[in-house]
C-alpha cells in the first residue's frame, strides 16, 4: 500500500509513503456466530461455542457461549478453582445457590462475577438459555461440595480439568 501526500501543491511538493501490510497483532482474534458452532463440553444438557479467547491469550482467559440444549440440569453444589469468572445472560434465564447470598435468577441483561471459590449450584434454567461466560485461567479445576454453605461442605475433587468451551 503507498500513500501520497502534498506538502505545498502550489510548489508541486509530493512525497510518497510506502507502508507494509500489516499481520494482526498477536492474539487478535474474530468469531462469528454464523461461523462457528457450539459443542458438547463438560455439562451434557449444555453446549458450548468458543470464542478463541483463550488460543489468542495462551491460555489466560476463556469466553464462550453456553446455551442449554436440554431442561435437565445438575444440582451438585460445587466451585471453581478460578482467579476471575464472569457470566451474562443473552438469552433465557438461570437460577443458581451461591454461599453466603442465597437464590439468584438471572435473566437477559444479567451479570455476575462469581468470586474465586465461591461454592453455587445451579437450581434451573430455561429451555432458551444462553449466556457468555468468561474465565481465568482458560483451564481450571472444578471441586464438588457437599452443601453451598462452607460450614457443612466437604468438598471432593472432581477428576476432569476445566477446559475451553466448558461452564458450570
Amino acid at each position: 500500500m503507498s500513500v501520497t501526500l502534498t506538502a505545498r501543491p502550489e510548489a508541486g511538493h509530493q512525497i510518497k509513503v510506502a507502508r507494509a501490510r500489516k499481520r494482526a497483532p498477536k492474539g487478535f482474534v474474530v468469531t462469528h456466530a454464523k461461523s462457528s458452532r457450539f459443542k458438547k463440553g463438560l455439562r451434557s444438557y449444555m453446549a458450548y461455542r468458543d470464542l478463541g479467547i483463550a488460543a489468542a491469550t495462551e491460555g489466560r482467559v476463556i469466553a464462550h457461549v453456553i446455551k442449554a440444549i436440554t431442561p435437565l440440569h445438575s444440582k451438585t453444589p460445587h466451585f471453581h478453582e478460578t482467579e476471575f469468572q464472569l457470566v451474562y445472560v443473552l438469552k433465557g434465564w438461570i437460577e443458581f445457590n451461591y454461599e453466603g447470598v442465597g437464590k439468584v435468577r438471572l435473566t437477559p441483561g444479567s451479570c455476575v462475577h462469581q468470586p474465586p471459590g465461591i461454592r453455587h449450584a445451579e437450581l434451573g434454567h430455561s429451555d432458551d438459555l444462553e449466556l457468555l461466560e468468561v474465565v481465568v485461567p482458560a483451564e481450571f479445576k472444578t471441586v464438588e461440595v457437599e452443601s453451598v454453605e462452607p460450614k457443612a461442605a466437604k468438598s471432593r475433587a472432581r477428576p476432569s480439568t476445566r477446559r475451553s468451551s466448558r461452564r458450570g
